[in-house]
């Protein structure tokens, strides 16, 4: 760029110093040269956001003798339905069951490395891990996942479903995104849908009695009839008729898938047919 220089720049120079007014084309320039200023380059585009598939309504309900689990099938990210075969309710070993909501890629990684490390421990110390040693390892890895939870990735909030020799019973935990640990007395929800619900549990339980005390098959409907209600009420929620549902328990004889034909009976029932 070409500097300005004579008559021109000293009246310039001069009538900035008296008005105290600097024009941005023409300021005044170091070592007593005026030059044109480069033109302002402009900032580069925002980049636009990162589309992460999440894994949204799951449910937990225990029964007379253990715990059921169920979930949609529906994986979205924003406001786009990426999957609608989207596998929520996994066993990790013989006598557990873990629901995931959230960030469906990270959490099936944890899933793939807690399945590993519960089977490595058996091999190894030659007997199972202990309930509580499960525990603490899902503690673990999600405290380890809280600095990607915190910047906005990889946030999953997983329900782990047991059966517990020790007790006899079915035992549910919920976790917070840093790995604190909580029990839950009866049932338990996580995901987009599970807070439009909240009521509906409380209000079974006090109506027909607590969950834990009534035949599976009960519960199995309620479990159903649940996942429509939060399909009904968020638009995350993949509803039961399109596809179905998938629902899996844990008693003291092992973990059991219900089969397709009792889910699509069921689904007939509630639709009045």
């Amino acid at each position: 760029m070409e500097s300005l220089h004579g008559d021109f720049a000293c009246l310039l120079q001069r009538w900035q110093a008296q008005t105290g007014i600097a024009l941005p084309l023409f300021t005044t320039p170091s070592k007593g040269e005026g030059t044109l200023p480069a033109p302002p380059t402009s900032s580069p585009p925002d980049k636009p956001p990162l589309l992460e598939v999440h894994g949204t309504t799951v449910i937990a309900l225990k029964f007379k003798g253990g715990v059921l689990n169920v979930g949609d099938r529906r994986a979205t990210a924003a406001n786009a339905v990426m999957y609608d075969r989207a596998d929520k309710i996994i066993p990790l070993d013989d006598y557990t069951l873990i629901a995931i909501a959230g960030a469906y890629g990270r959490a099936m990684e944890v899933v793939r490395y807690l399945r590993h490390a519960f089977k490595y421990y058996a091999r190894s110390q030659l007997q199972p891990m202990s309930l509580e040693g499960k525990l603490q390892e899902v503690s673990r890895v999600l405290a380890a996942n809280l600095p990607n939870a915190l910047s906005g990735i990889g946030l999953f909030i997983p329900i782990l479903s047991a059966y517990d020799p020790d007790q006899d019973s079915g035992r549910i935990f919920f976790y917070d995104a840093s790995g604190a640990r909580f029990e839950t007395p009866d049932y338990g929800a996580a995901g987009s849908g599970a807070e439009r619900i909240r009521g509906v549990f409380d209000y079974i339980a006090k109506t027909k009695g607590a969950f834990s005390e009534r035949p599976l098959e009960e519960v199995l409907r309620e479990a159903i009839l649940l996942l429509d209600i939060a399909a009904d009420l968020d638009a995350a929620t993949g509803g039961i008729d399109k596809v179905l549902p998938t629902a899996r328990y844990v008693n003291r004889e092992g973990v059991f898938e219900v089969p397709e034909a009792t889910l699509r009976e069921l689904v007939h029932s509630l639709r009045g047919g």
